[in-house]
């Protein structure tokens, strides 16, 4: 058993554990609610742009309508975005998109390359010795579209030079506080005939037969929403994996208090163990020592 001072040692350790566990807590409390008032706001807009999008898609000749509308023949290669977080303490968040993406992934029939979002994600992905195509990190706290814009260009760039075949999405769904799951989203070229849009993902439900009129010409316009609202896809996908990151983080924090409050009440009761052997001990020798003092007198 070890003695007093170390186990006292081993609490005050623990009780500074805790107040740091604590403090992160209440920061990813803070952050959690600002990243879900981010992305409940956003979510109505790209729900339309991905109607849009579906509604373009679904239209005959869809081939000739837009190049990113485009079905490729023979698929030869894949593009994936994967976005993770740039910080660990955060549960298994990080792991278990990394997971998730190699599950789908690692015996892929096409080559596989990726875009990373996030620092964890890259690393994790570079251990395993897979392809990264580019690397995005340290994005803002708040991040706004203009700072997530350029990594959907680069996609439809790849998918535009033919240097890709298709694009997937990999993300972290946020449904609420305690339940973030992974989701992946074929992205580019848009794919409706499965009906697993973002839309449904949204909680929200498509007009059936919607009609557009488009203004000031059909060319000009699609030209410029198409990879917009597919660059939009990419920023809203971002600010779901954010606040689940956040709330992954807060309960992560919150577990790793209470373990160190238990573990903290374990060790008093090791301790008072401990010094009560101690002045047990203590006392038996005085008692000893008295008693072999009345003898020799």
């Amino acid at each position: 058993m070890a003695n007093a001072r170390e186990v006292l040692l081993r609490i005050r350790s623990v009780k500074n554990i805790a107040q740091v566990t604590r403090a992160l807590q209440a920061v990813s409390a803070s952050k959690v609610q600002k990243a879900m008032q981010a992305m409940y706001r956003t979510r109505p807009y790209a729900t339309k742009a991905w109607q849009v999008l579906t509604h373009i898609a679904a239209q005959p000749g869809r081939g000739i309508l837009h190049p990113l509308l485009v079905e490729r023949k023979q698929v030869e290669n894949t593009l994936i975005i994967l976005i993770s977080g740039d910080r660990g303490l955060a549960g298994a968040y990080n792991s278990n998109i990394v997971r998730f993406t190699l599950k789908n992934f690692s015996n892929y029939p096409h080559p596989v390359k990726y875009i990373t979002i996030g620092r964890k994600g890259r690393d994790l992905m570079l251990r395993r010795g897979q392809e990264i195509l580019a690397e995005f990190s340290n994005l803002p706290a708040a991040p706004e579209f203009a700072d997530v814009s350029a990594i959907g260009r680069l996609a439809v760039d790849e998918f535009l030079a033919g240097n890709v075949d298709e694009v997937y999405l990999v993300y972290t769904d946020f449904v609420n506080m305690v339940r973030q799951i992974p989701t992946v989203k074929k992205l580019l070229p848009l794919e409706v005939e499965s009906g697993e849009g973002r839309v449904e993902a949204f909680g929200a439900s498509q007009a059936p037969g919607a009609t557009y009129i488009y203004e000031p010409g059909q060319d000009e316009l699609l030209d410029e929403v198409v990879p917009r609202f597919t660059a939009l896809q990419v920023y809203q996908a971002v600010m779901e994996s954010l606040a689940s990151e956040h709330a992954s983080r807060m309960v992560a924090m919150k577990n790793a208090t209470e373990n160190a409050t238990e573990l903290s009440a374990a060790l008093q009761l090791e301790y008072n163990k401990v010094r009560q052997q101690t002045v047990t001990s203590e006392m038996l020798d005085i008692a000893g020592g008295a008693e072999a003092l009345a003898q020799s007198s």
